[in-house]
């Protein structure tokens, strides 16, 4: 049995996590962890995902919490996480991290740290979404330059960052297999007399509203065709089954920076 602590255990996606660990016959949650000052710190944890009382009280500390488990899950914030990872670190245990809008000092220093422990990284656990990452990448190697990319990405009313960390996930696989460099060529947005759209450029929308939890298209616009690939999350629970998946996966790897592509087994080398 796998023993896992969750940071963020709070939010929409601590919940739903909380919830996976609970049905995954290999896993096991044994600390459920916010920031200090959370309103909910102190309560149980199963009791405030929904999924009646587990013992599990949500606390606060990252030191304590690494002497009873086996793996971390962090869906916490940009803000705090790389705080939370730094203490992982010392502990020696290998986390899977789920949180997005990274800066770019903070995710080197997030692969400085892969050398210490083993750390599972993507801007979306979802089993489809990953699948979704390596079609667009096949479908990138065959169209080629003769068709025009679009990138369309809609979440939910709350969501903080933009464009999302998959929708930037997607157009980064696009670019390294045509061999574009992307802060060159992405365009986040369009407005006036803009000019004919050239044709080594990304585009990248998004779009927010409701409750949506996470839509995806890249579009392929070529000459006489268009074609459409599309990932619609109707639950979390997709994102949080995955997470599962991937802390199980990492628990007996070995120091190193990996993907949800490593543990599903997409990549090609």
């Amino acid at each position: 049995m796998i023993r896992v602590a969750v940071i963020g255990a709070g939010g929409r996606m601590g919940k739903a996590l909380v919830s996976a660990i609970d049905e995954n016959p290999r896993t096991r949650l044994t600390a459920a962890l916010e920031r200090r000052s959370h309103p909910l710190l102190g309560r149980d944890s199963g009791e405030t995902a929904g999924t009646g009382k587990n013992g599990v009280k949500i606390t606060w500390s990252v030191k304590r919490a690494a002497l009873r488990c086996d793996v971390f899950i962090d869906f916490s914030s940009h803000e705090s996480s790389i705080e939370h990872i730094e203490e992982i670190a010392a502990s020696g245990r290998p986390v899977v991290i789920g949180t997005t809008g990274f800066s770019h000092h903070q995710r080197e220093r997030i692969k400085e740290l892969s050398f210490d422990i083993p750390i599972v990284i993507a801007p979306n656990m979802s089993v489809g979404v990953n699948l979704l990452l390596r079609l667009v990448r096949d479908a990138a190697r065959v169209l080629s330059d003769d068709y025009d990319i679009e990138i369309v990405e809609a979440h939910h009313r709350h969501k903080k960052d933009a464009p999302s960390g998959t929708a930037l996930r997607l157009a980064e696989v696009i670019a390294s297999t045509l061999g574009r460099d992307l802060d060159e060529t992405a365009v986040y947005a369009r407005k006036g007399i803009i000019g004919e759209r050239t044709r080594e450029e990304i585009g990248i929308q998004s779009l927010r509203g409701g409750d949506i939890v996470g839509d995806h298209t890249v579009l392929f616009a070529g000459p006489g065709e268009r074609i459409e690939l599309t990932h619609r999350a109707h639950s979390r629970n997709t994102f949080a089954t995955g997470a599962v998946k991937a802390a199980v996966w990492v628990s007996d790897k070995g120091k190193g920076l990996y993907d949800m592509q490593d543990v599903l087994e997409l990549n090609d080398d």
